[in-house]
């Protein structure tokens, strides 16, 4: 298992898909993440621990991420046409335990990219690669109850769905009350579903 933060560094690319650390001081990436993070679809399932309201929000939210890769307890990437280099999403491994050797994983996918089976693609690379260079043994998804979609693309993945948590999120737009999680995860011994592979979908 890596034990420093030199695995957090690289891109990573599969088939149409590239997916690279996401840069703070760039204008692009700030403008690229804030416009995910305003999505009225992003919004709807997800309230950021910090408001992200504008470019300075975005780029502190950037800059916390490269933080958190260099102190090894996370990682964030911009999800990019392999060709194109056009940005399609996010997808970021959070909470990084060394010790259990586990971590929680998200993402979102722009407008614009949605029904092409990124986020499928993106998570099963995202994961192939957390269980072999970065060695963790479990990986995490949940999402707000009611988000098809994303239960969707979390059981193509190969993440089982072992449960609800209470109150484990706050409620759209809100930061006085809660909303339950479904909980999803994969161990490294699950096998790989062909889905994953595939990419349909989301």
């Amino acid at each position: 298992m890596t034990s420093d933060t030199t695995a957090l560094r690289p891109a990573i690319s599969a088939r149409d898909l590239r997916l690279r650390r996401w840069d703070p001081l760039s204008d692009a990436d700030a403008e690229t993440f804030l416009r995910g993070c305003l999505d009225p679809e992003f919004q709807r399932w997800n309230t950021p621990q910090r408001p992200i309201r504008d470019l300075a929000d975005a780029r502190a939210a950037l800059e916390s991420k490269a933080e958190a890769a260099e102190a090894g307890t996370g990682v964030a990437f911009c999800v990019e046409d392999a060709d194109s280099g056009a940005p399609l999403g996010h997808i970021g491994v959070n909470r990084i335990d060394r010790a259990m050797r586990s971590a929680i994983v998200g993402y979102w996918v722009l407008p614009e990219a949605r029904g092409r089976g990124v986020a499928t693609r993106a998570l099963g690379v995202t994961a192939r690669w957390v269980f072999t260079d970065l060695g963790l043994y479990r990986l995490e998804l949940d999402h707000a109850v009611g988000h098809e979609v994303s239960c969707k693309v979390a059981e193509r993945c190969g993440f089982r769905y072992e449960g609800t948590l209470r109150g484990a999120m706050w409620q759209e737009g809100r930061r006085d009350a809660f909303r339950d999680c479904h909980l999803h995860a994969r161990l490294a011994t699950d096998p790989e579903p062909a889905e994953a592979k595939n990419g349909s979908g989301a």
